[in-house]
């Protein structure tokens, strides 16, 4: 699992969208392409750009294709943000010290 596919795939307000629909249970692909006004194909490719960052895990039940969401690699991106909030919180707060000592 890359932290950076995972980025790519969050990237796209489609894909989040699926996401979206998926937090509130499994579904057919049918069921999860239905709302967007573009075709089964270009769902699908969205679909898969999920998988590839695991979001999204498939399951196969006969002819009927199911997608649930997989939240973990939305728990590395969560401590890769909250690292950088404090890294940039940490900077702004020395360059803040910094200024106030400069001040006449």
């Amino acid at each position: 699992m890359s932290l950076d596919d995972t980025l790519l795939a969050l990237a796209d307000p489609t894909r989040r969208a699926i996401l979206a629909r998926l937090s509130t249970g499994e579904a057919r692909v049918t069921d999860v392409a239905a709302p967007f006004p573009i075709s089964l194909n270009s769902v699908s490719k969205h679909i898969r750009i999920l998988e590839r960052a695991r979001l999204v895990r498939r399951r196969r039940h006969g002819r009927e294709h199911r997608l649930a969401l997989n939240p973990k690699p939305l728990d590395a991106v969560a401590k890769w943000v909250e690292a950088q909030r404090r890294l940039w919180a940490w900077r702004l707060g020395e360059l803040d010290q910094i200024l106030r000592r400069e001040k006449p």
